[in-house]
């Protein structure tokens, strides 16, 4: 694992490339990446709670949704999809700050939104359609809200180890907070800790809905807010197993793979969604 500066001036690195609209990877080849990240900017949307009852999508298709639980990182399960599998269309959820584009990349910190911000032009979307995060910082609970961003084909530099790849590839991003329950339980906001898995249950169907209707059927997931945000893995995969089953989401993806990362010795994390989706 790379350091915090490392990390801090991989960020810079990923943001001058962007910048400045190319690369040159490994092979000394020159990589474009302008007119990918032109197009990712302008096609992002800020969406507030209530654009999500306007939400459709043509649900005569159906599928047996394959259901994949991997000990893997977003990224790698993204890039496997994507390139290695050539799956069309791929989209993933990132388990965002409600207050920070990016997280804390920028400064160096390490979790799967850092991750993503660093390895692609994700940062550059978020910035450029962000009433979210003032909206969150003036936002009095740790509930926070169901706006979200949604970012289409952005193009990603990096593999998981921030390295330069050979040649970009594009991967849609749903940037949506959970809620910080740890954030709840710090403040002892009692009646936050009560709505949590309502508004959980609620922020899950969304961000299902929203890949939905903007055409993915491969969608990739994972263990959102049971980092510093405390939600219990348990809880969330459970929240994931009960609304994939829901009218009309359910049959409506080919495949969801949750990225569940979990290094630990207990493997308590990735056990439950290994269970959640036996």
């Amino acid at each position: 694992m790379s350091s915090r500066n490392q990390r801090a001036a991989v960020a810079q690195e990923t943001l001058t490339i962007f910048e400045e609209g190319a690369y040159t990877n490994a092979l000394r080849q020159r990589v474009s990446v302008a007119a990918s990240l032109a197009a990712a900017v302008q096609g992002t949307r800020a969406l507030t709670p209530d654009a999500f009852d306007h939400l459709t999508w043509d649900t005569t298709e159906t599928y047996t949704t394959e259901l994949r639980v991997t000990n893997e990182t977003t990224l790698q399960a993204a890039y496997r999809l994507v390139v290695e599998e050539e799956l069309p269309e791929v989209a993933c959820l990132n388990f965002a700050s409600a207050k920070n584009p990016g997280g804390g990349f920028l400064n160096g910190s390490q979790a799967q939104e850092e991750s993503l911000a660093r390895a692609s032009g994700l940062y550059l979307c978020q910035t450029a359609h962000g009433p979210m995060y003032a909206f969150h910082r003036r936002f009095a609970s740790c509930l926070y809200t169901d706006r979200m961003i949604y970012s289409p084909r952005v193009p990603v530099i990096r593999d998981d180890s921030d390295q330069l790849l050979p040649r970009p590839y594009l991967l849609s991003i749903i940037t949506a907070p959970a809620v910080n329950k740890g954030g709840l339980l710090q403040n002892h906001d009692d009646d936050g800790l009560r709505q949590v898995e309502a508004v959980m249950l609620e922020r899950t169907r969304k961000v299902l809905r929203l890949a939905l209707a903007q055409g993915h059927r491969i969608l990739i997931l994972g263990a959102w807010g049971c980092g510093v945000f405390r939600n219990d893995p348990v809880a969330v995969a459970g929240y994931f197993a009960r609304v994939l089953q829901e009218a009309p989401i359910k049959n409506q993806f080919k495949k969801v793979v949750f990225a569940v990362l979990d290094t630990s010795k207990a493997q308590t994390t990735v056990r439950a969604f290994e269970e959640a989706f036996a």
